[in-house]
């Protein structure tokens, strides 16, 4: 008998200890920890939470940024690293599933930032991680994207989870990728961003992007926002004097669950600090697959044909040891060795 799981999710809209990482995970493990106390099993952050988001790019020239960039490559972290460790201890003390949003430092090339969703188990154990595929427009000056090997959704006891940063949720493959995995639960990770064009709701369009993918799917999706702190446009006004004009816009910032018939369960919140609670039934994802499943009965898998290259790309592959005899065409002392991700 099929039996799915229900459980308590919770979404955090929060502003990070800005360009401090070590103080931003002691932060996000201090919400992981309320958030169990409330009765969550899923703990869903920002983008990029740790240690914060690139807005320079986007009021400033590249030449002037770059300075920022420099701090922004000098904060970010590794996985595994101590500052993923305090987040991994607080879900392994509360037996809670985390989804963290950082940027991610290579560790073999200082200029190379990724932007990163690392899937974290109730035991503490690093489940994988995400890297965004492709930066938005601005986030081109900061980060590279990453490659097909992240594109999985994890089997857990709280039901088959995946998750995708920003706008990436518009990529309709990306997300194709996940549903035809069997996803029943999305992390949608996104920052607020006040500058987008004066007539360009920033909370409305969060909300529907995870709209559509819920309603598509027929599955949840947990989507945690990031605020604007007064930290935050402090820094930035250092940057562009009108950067509090710039950064202080309303109704940049969404955090909800949205239910399988694309609508949002209990209530979510706009522009301000807190914990987006919702209880999650994911027999609810049952029935309305019934009229369109898209991975299933309700396709043509003759007609469409989607491939992903899951290979993980490095920047070289390396063949070490002694010449070895030719096989299946190789020539004489080559040995084929597949690159390692990083």
């Amino acid at each position: 008998m099929l039996k799915l799981p229900r459980f308590r999710a919770a979404a955090v809209q929060a502003s990070p200890v800005y360009l401090n990482p070590s103080a931003t995970a002691d932060k996000a493990a201090s919400l992981v920890r309320e958030a169990a106390a409330n009765g969550a099993r899923l703990v869903a952050f920002p983008e990029v939470f740790v240690p914060g988001y690139p807005y320079w790019n986007w009021i400033t020239d590249p030449v002037t940024g770059s300075a920022w960039f420099e701090k922004l490559a000098r904060a970010s972290v590794l996985v595994p690293g101590p500052e993923v460790e305090i987040v991994r201890k607080a879900a392994r003390d509360t037996g809670c599933y985390v989804v963290l949003g950082i940027n991610e430092r290579s560790p073999v090339s200082l200029g190379t930032i990724y932007n990163t969703m690392v899937f974290i188990g109730p035991d503490g154990a690093l489940l994988g991680k995400h890297r965004k595929l492709v930066p938005t427009w601005a986030e081109k000056l900061t980060w590279t994207g990453g490659d097909g090997s992240s594109l999985r959704v994890y089997d857990t006891e709280i039901g088959r989870l995946g998750g995708l940063a920003c706008g990436e949720n518009t990529n309709t493959l990306a997300r194709f990728a996940l549903l035809g995995q069997g996803e029943l639960v999305h992390v949608a990770s996104y920052i607020s961003l006040p500058v987008a064009p004066p007539d360009y709701d920033m909370a409305e369009a969060i909300k529907l992007r995870a709209i559509a993918h819920s309603f598509e799917g027929k599955i949840f999706t947990v989507v945690a926002c990031s605020t604007v702190s007064e930290e935050i446009i402090t820094a930035m006004e250092t940057v562009v004097p009108d950067a509090r004009a710039r950064l202080q816009r309303k109704s940049s910032a969404f955090s909800g669950i949205i239910g399988p018939d694309g609508r949002v369960v209990g209530d979510p919140l706009i522009d301000d600090e807190g914990i987006v609670y919702a209880d999650i039934d994911l027999e609810r994802c049952i029935q309305p697959k019934q009229m369109h499943d898209i991975v299933g009965h309700y396709n043509r898998f003759d007609i469409f044909d989607l491939r992903v290259n899951r290979r993980p790309l490095a920047p070289l592959g390396l063949m070490e040891g002694e010449p070895v005899a030719a096989d299946a065409g190789e020539p004489a002392g080559f040995s084929s060795i597949p690159a390692k991700s990083e």
